[in-house]
C-alpha cells in the first residue's frame, strides 16, 4: 500500500513574515490535518554552506542572495516556530529549489514506502512548483493545498494553482484536504 506524506517546504521564518498574515493559519492547518491523520510530515528547507560555496554563478536565484543568507547561523532561515518539527519529525535541508534537490528525499520517501506527496510551502512560484513538477516526473501522486502555499505575487499563485498544477496532480484546500481524510484539524 502508498502512503501519504505532508511535505512543509521552505516554512522559514524569514520567508514566512513576507506573506500576508492569512497564510500562516493555513499552512498549520494543513500540519493539523496531516498530524490528525497520522500522515507523516516531511519539513524541507534550504540551507547553504557558508560562504554559499554550493552556489555556482550561473544561478541567478541563489547567487543573489546577500552573503550568509540561508546558511545555517542566518536566523531567518530557522523553520517559523507555529510550523516547527515536532519530535519524530523528519526534517530535509536542500540546496536549490526543489525539495529533491541536493538531499536525500527520495530515499527517505522510498523506505518510508511513501508514494503520494501533498505539498505546503512558500513560494508557489519556487518550491512549490519544482516539486510538483519533479514529483509528477517521478511518478508520486500529488496534491498541492492551494491556500497552505503562498507567493508574493498572488497572480502567479493564482495561475499556478489553478491553470497549471491541476495538470499534474490534485488541488485543494486545507479544508477540502481535512474533509477528504474525515478530519477536524
Amino acid at each position: 500500500m502508498t502512503r501519504t506524506a505532508l511535505l512543509a517546504m521552505d516554512l522559514h521564518v524569514s520567508l514566512v513574515e513576507r506573506l500576508p498574515g492569512e497564510y500562516l493559519p493555513h499552512a498549520v492547518a494543513a500540519l493539523s490535518t496531516a498530524r490528525a491523520a497520522e500522515i507523516p510530515v516531511i519539513h524541507v528547507a534550504l540551507r547553504l554552506r557558508p560562504g554559499h560555496i554550493d552556489v555556482h554563478p550561473h544561478n541567478k536565484m541563489f547567487s543573489a542572495l546577500p552573503a550568509g543568507a540561508f546558511t545555517e547561523d542566518d536566523p531567518g532561515t530557522a523553520l517559523h516556530p507555529e510550523v516547527a518539527p515536532r519530535d519524530g519529525e523528519i526534517v530535509v535541508y536542500k540546496n536549490r529549489v526543489s525539495a529533491f534537490s541536493g538531499n536525500n528525499l527520495p530515499q527517505i520517501l522510498a523506505a518510508q514506502g511513501i508514494g503520494n506527496l501533498v505539498l505546503a510551502g512558500i513560494a508557489t512560484s519556487g518550491i512549490v512548483l519544482s516539486t510538483v513538477v519533479q514529483a509528477a516526473d517521478l511518478d508520486y501522486g500529488v496534491t498541492v493545498l492551494s491556500d497552505a502555499c503562498g507567493d508574493p505575487d498572488t497572480a502567479v499563485h493564482d495561475m499556478l494553482t489553478t491553470q497549471v498544477f491541476p495538470r499534474r496532480g490534485e488541488v485543494l484546500t486545507t479544508d477540502g484536504w481535512a474533509a477528504s481524510l474525515g478530519v477536524t484539524p
